[in-house]
């Protein structure tokens, strides 16, 4: 059997523009696991330059690196600050309610 080489997937290679950036985190944000939503905002903050992103939001480089894993529990603060460095910010909209074939 022929063996399959595979190599690691990095986000941060297809997180170039604003709008790939947020549409990354909005997906994240659908999924609704704190922990995907810390790792997404961190594959984000180090496609854009994580030592930058510190400066900006006043935070250290090291406990940004860990608060923005996927083990991280970053504060709301901490979110927020780091949302508004990468230049994006956070909406709301209604949930839809569920389909009706959801339902049945």
């Amino acid at each position: 059997m022929a063996r399959t080489e595979t190599i690691p997937w990095d986000p941060t290679v297809y997180l170039k523009t604003p709008e790939q950036c947020a549409g990354y985190l909005d997906a994240a944000l659908e999924d609704g696991d704190p922990a995907v939503i810390a790792a997404a905002l961190g594959d984000i903050a180090r496609a854009q330059g994580m030592t930058e992103i510190a400066r900006e939001t006043g935070l250290g480089r090291t406990s940004l690196y860990k608060a923005l894993s996927a083990e991280g529990n970053p504060e709301l603060a901490t979110v927020l600050k780091v949302v508004k460095a990468l230049g994006l910010r956070l909406v709301t909209a209604p949930a839809l309610p569920p389909s009706s074939e959801e339902a049945a």
